[in-house]
């Protein structure tokens, strides 16, 4: 049995309920293990005009302190734009960012000395929101568009329009382990960084560049990560270059461990978002036309600000063809956290803005939400299944999941009975929603679109499997190992997976934009095959046959597939193939193929596939406290031919929980000085077991193989993300059911205190004595 589409456990379940899995700071301590602890700033923006660290060098165990002049290297940061210092040297620009690292022999001594460092600041104007942000026309780069058609001319004779915006939540990563690196000297001027990184190579190009160093005196090692979703990909270098910078300074070996609270003051979130739009309409629902503003909150520095923008701008039509749409998108640059990649990186942001349209439209019209989302869908051939930025949807598949979820979920009678309900019930009001999602995979950046493996054979048969991705509990190791296994024909027992490391596969991409597999599963056959076309090529001389071609490798054999009893054993090929002096090793290499895209004109094909799903949400609303409960899910998602069926389920419903989560409860908050005051789980909110459905279906769709991935798979990291929008639209029709309004105004997050106000709006625009008509 083929060991590609079985549900196989997460290769580290096991030691990941035991408590057995060794994480960065798990690892047996080098000995001399220093400790560092940061000095933060307690302004949004100030200019530094003392800092004394004499102070703190009196402390019984403080070894030094990291400041800016420490730095031999360069001292920044900026993985796009170099605009990102690692210590400041005259000014801080935001609540919580590093001004210098105490370096102790423990934790305890470094946060003592912390504590006895003197900085003074002389505070400056600062820039605390997006809308301050454009008020100042503060930004960091110019706008950027994608243009089709003429929405102007358009909207200006469509039968329906209106204006509107809404104002879009970030979020935080709230990984289970926070920021952690430790960096180890090996006595000759080299470094082995461990990272908690979701991109080892640029973990290792950022120390080295800090250092001055060139990148091959830098090992960088990922062993696994207590969840990243975005935050590791590039957040996790100033923390490996301030544990390297405390080595390269003492000779020592030292860690640099976040905790929560100041991992979350310190690291960047999901990017807020403005969205502005105008939108032209007509009678039955279709969108002629729209104009839409995104303005990104960037924060104090670029960061990757520039692709999640890149990303919202492509997805901002989600599933829906718009025949006249101009997208605008602004990166605002305010004294904030330097907010970065999160899981669906800006695409969830610029849906939201269409579905807010699509359900503004509905109630506009009194006509149901779905359908007027299903008479928006891309369809048929040409122009109506042609996206905004020029690229054709070849193999549509929204339609199919959309009814398969509808039917699975029995969504036109619960419509119905929902309907029943509401009118009987004066102060709890139910609703349900069905949203579809159309999701691009490939990074936005063709560059990055490649990755690499290796794979060992040794003399017994056992195999290293090493590749570019790094794991965070996502699977992506069980499905490489499914991978090598399929390819090799052997048993998956006999295969041990490798740490992430830059001295074994080098220049990698970020473990992100959901193409871990695509990209590095293709390497890794591509090693195997090259293995298994050597190991064939002896394998026939064994057997006294001719035709290399015809040898299939299956459940540890070799044998011809003309000829199924002419078969030998895995292990004594191998044998054979090193004795006659054949390498057993092999690098393996791919790049995705036929895609470009050309940003000055915001046209092109950067994604090499979509992928689809539907959900269907039921709430309870509360209209005392404005809480919820989310009574039913059911979901219907698009993975192709699935690897690992099991672990697609898991990213599945954590996708959908934790893009719950967003819409509808994680709310970071800013004090009017610009301080982030939502800095601990007492104040931040995540989802638990008890927001999550006991009716919970997820089905994968089938007959889905995609055409020209690893084995007929797609990505499944990020879609499922956005399917939890259905919940904020099942929020918004419970909403909708406390009076008669052609707009429901609803927060995101949709908090208990949104939602009340929600319904507040909703009973103030409707006529006293007026019936409440239910659009469901």
């Amino acid at each position: 049995m083929s060991p590609v589409g079985q549900r196989k456990r997460h290769e580290s379940a096991v030691a990941h309920v035991s408590g057995t899995a060794v994480y960065t700071d798990d690892q047996r301590e080098p000995a001399g293990m220093l400790s560092l602890f940061p000095v933060i700033s307690p302004h949004v923006k100030a200019t530094i005009t003392k800092l004394d660290v004499s102070p703190a060098l009196g402390v019984d165990g403080c070894v030094t302190v990291l400041t800016a002049a420490d730095v031999p290297g360069e001292n920044n940061t900026g993985v796009i734009v170099r605009d990102e210092v690692l210590l400041p040297t005259d000014e801080v620009s935001y609540y919580g960012q590093v001004v210098a690292w105490a370096v102790g022999e423990t934790e305890a001594a470094a946060r003592e000395a912390a504590a006895k460092i003197v900085v003074e600041y002389e505070p400056l104007p600062a820039v605390k929101t997006v809308k301050e942000a454009i008020a100042a026309n503060s930004y960091h780069s110019d706008p950027q568009f994608i243009r089709r058609g003429d929405p102007d001319a358009v909207i200006a004779q469509s039968e329906h329009s209106f204006t509107g915006e809404v104002e879009i939540g970030g979020q935080d990563h709230f990984y289970l382990e926070t920021q952690t690196s430790w960096a180890v000297p090996d006595g000759e001027g080299n470094l082995q960084v461990f990272a908690s990184t979701q991109h080892p190579s640029e973990t290792q190009h950022i120390v080295a560049r800090i250092l001055g160093l060139p990148s091959n005196r830098v090992v960088c090692t990922c062993l696994r990560m207590g969840g990243a979703f975005g935050g590791k990909e590039s957040q996790a270098n100033p923390f490996a270059s301030a544990a390297a910078l405390a080595t390269y300074k003492t000779g020592r070996p030292a860690r640099c461990r976040l905790r929560r609270h100041h991992d979350m003051l310190i690291t960047g979130k999901r990017h807020g978002f403005l969205g502005e739009y105008r939108v032209g309409f007509d009678g039955d629902g279709h969108i002629t036309a729209m104009k839409a503003t995104l303005t990104a909150d960037g924060g104090w520095s670029l960061d990757l600000s520039p692709p999640v923008l890149a990303r919202a701008m492509l997805h901002v039509d989600n599933a829906y063809y718009i025949p006249n749409l101009v997208v605008e998108g602004r990166i605002a640059k305010t004294n904030r956290v330097s907010n970065t990649a999160y899981r669906g990186f800006g695409g969830p942001q610029g849906m939201i803005v269409i579905e807010e349209v699509c359900d503004r439209i509905a109630r506009t019209l009194n006509l149901p939400p779905d359908l007027v989302r299903e008479r928006n869908f891309y369809h048929g051939t040409g122009a109506t299944s042609t996206t905004h930025y020029d690229q054709e949807i070849v193999d549509n598949r929204i339609a199919r999941v959309w009814q398969e979820a509808q039917d699975s979920s029995n969504y036109l009678a619960r419509r119905a009975a929902i309907a029943a309900f509401n009118e009987t019930s004066p102060h709890k009001k139910r609703g349900l929603a069905i949203t579809p999602v159309k999701f691009g995979i490939s990074f936005n950046k063709v560059m990055y679109n490649q990755a690499g493996a290796l794979v060992l054979i040794y003399t017994d048969g056992s195999i290293q499997l090493n590749h570019g991705g790094t794991e965070m509990g996502q699977g992506l190791h069980t499905k490489m190992l499914q991978v090598a296994a399929k390819a090799l024909g052997v048993n998956l027992d006999r295969i041990r997976m490798m740490h992430t490391s830059t001295d074994k596969v080098p220049n990698t991409s970020a473990t992100a934009a959901s193409s871990g597999s695509d990209l590095n599963g293709q390497a890794v056959k591509n090693a195997c095959e090259t293995l298994r076309d050597r190991l064939a090529g002896v394998a026939v001389r064994m057997l006294n046959l001719d035709a290399p071609e015809d040898m299939v490798f299956e459940d540890d054999w070799i044998y011809c597939r003309t000829y199924p009893s002419a078969r030998i054993a895995f292990d004594e090929v191998v044998q054979q193939t090193y004795s006659e002096r054949i390498s057993l090793s092999a690098t393996g290499f791919y790049r995705t193929p036929n895609i470009f895209w050309d940003p000055k004109l915001g046209k092109g094909r950067p994604f090499y596939y979509f992928a689809y799903g539907s959900a269907v949400s039921e709430v309870e609303v509360d209209g005392f406290t404005g809480t919820f409960k989310l009574r039913q899910v059911d979901i219907v998602h698009d993975v192709g031919e699935s690897i690992n069926p099991l672990v697609d389920r898991g990213q599945i419903e954590g996708g959908f929980v934790q893009g719950m989560g967003w819409l509808t409860m994680e709310e970071l908050v800013w004090d009017d000085e610009g301080r982030l005051r939502t800095f601990a789980p007492s104040t931040y909110k995540i989802p638990t077991i008890s927001e999550v459905p006991e009716q919970f279906t997820v089905h994968l769709l089938e007959r889905a193989a995609q055409d020209g991935v690893i084995y007929g798979s797609k990505a499944v990291g990020e879609p499922p993300f956005m399917l939890a929008m259905s919940v904020r639209e099942a929020i918004r029709a419970a909403v909708a059911a406390f009076g008669n309004a052609d707009y429901v105004p609803l927060g995101l997050p949709a908090t208990p205190e949104a939602t009340l106000w929600a319904i507040e709006a909703v009973k103030a625009a409707t006529p006293q004595g007026q019936p409440v008509e239910v659009v469901s």
